[in-house]
């Protein structure tokens, strides 16, 4: 294997040559060729508002492939809980994967998010706005339906013969009424946008925006229903509890934090069988440093990576900078 192969994949890696820095800080203007990135950080081939998600390996005990199972099957939403780094997020987009339920939609929750943005947003202003021009032109209204647009789960609540796939990212991080909030949801599957429900009968079926590249959706009477139930991850990482009415209503899945043998099968299932060898001592010190949620699977891989494309990660601080703690003060 040359020195700028990478191991078990046949690509070039970036740091076969002797110096491997692009950036020198010498304030020296230079065009430099930027090597291939990782396969974790390679953008979609597919056009913005297609992508599925990256096809990468991911790999799950039985026991834990059962419980989502349980969730596919029974309807309900999946809880997945677990350190950062434990793949709780990429779940989501492996079963839409394996399952051909196309893009995942996701919703990552912050401190303020709302259960309003989440199923649709309606621009007012902006319908105002276009009003008060086309009475100065040729005095049509504006149909309310191109300032309608659903949000994710909105998107994922409409009527489909099959479901798609909705992320709920960090839901701890959210309101803390947020969970109650979206109970009803859950449980009915539909939603009224009041905007559309108060229209006159002969305005009774309005188009309104949705995800990515799709046609305009049917609304009719202010009412999305859905034909059957997304398939819904929520994912945490266990800031605060939830209330026991929302614990109820989902399944829930702790995703452990993988042993030695399950790291080595990641390592080889993102960069090959190859990108084992030699690697040992970078496993002990990743596993010597790793305390609960204090490293992530991820480090590990950026470090066999820049191992494997000759870089002496011991060289200096650079080890320490690669498998940083992730509790500590930054």
């Amino acid at each position: 294997m040359n020195a700028g192969e990478s191991a078990g994949t046949g690509h070039t890696t970036p740091h076969g040559d002797a110096d491997w820095r692009l950036f020198r800080g010498d304030g020296t203007p230079r065009s430099v060729a930027f090597p291939p990135a990782p396969p974790w950080r390679r953008p979609p081939d597919e056009p913005a508002g297609t992508w599925t998600g990256s096809p990468r390996p991911y790999l799950i005990d039985p026991d834990d492939a059962d419980i989502v199972n349980a969730a596919l099957h029974l309807r309900r939403p999946l809880l997945v809980t677990g350190h950062p780094g434990t793949g709780k997020s990429s779940l989501a987009y492996a079963i839409a994967h394996e399952l051909d339920l196309g893009r995942v939609l996701h919703w990552p929750v912050n401190s303020r998010s709302t259960l309003q943005e989440a199923l649709y947003h309606y621009d007012a202003i902006g319908r105002l706005r276009e009003a008060h021009l086309r009475r100065d032109t040729d005095g049509s209204e504006p149909g309310i339906g191109q300032y309608v647009r659903l949000g994710p789960l909105g998107n994922a609540l409409l009527p489909r013969q099959r479901p798609r796939v909705l992320l709920i990212d960090e839901l701890d991080k959210g309101d803390v009424d947020l969970p109650n909030d979206l109970l009803t949801v859950f449980e009915e599957g539909v939603f009224e946008i009041p905007e559309l429900s108060r229209l006159p009968e002969e305005h009774s079926t309005v188009h309104v925006g949705t995800d990515g590249p799709d046609a305009p959706a049917p609304v009719v009477r202010g009412h999305v229903r859905c034909h059957e139930f997304p398939v819904v991850i929520i994912t945490s990482n266990g800031e605060r509890e939830f209330p026991p009415a929302f614990l109820r209503r989902c399944v829930r899945l702790e995703l452990p934090e993988p042993g030695e043998e399950r790291l080595r099968d990641i390592v080889a299932a993102h960069l090959g069988h190859e990108a084992l060898v030699g690697i040992d001592d970078l496993l002990d010190e990743f596993l010597g440093r790793r305390a609960p949620g204090e490293l992530a699977t991820d480090q590990l891989l950026n470090a066999v990576f820049l191992r494997k494309g000759g870089i002496d990660l011991d060289a200096g601080p650079l080890l320490d900078a690669v498998l940083h703690q992730l509790g500590g003060a930054v």
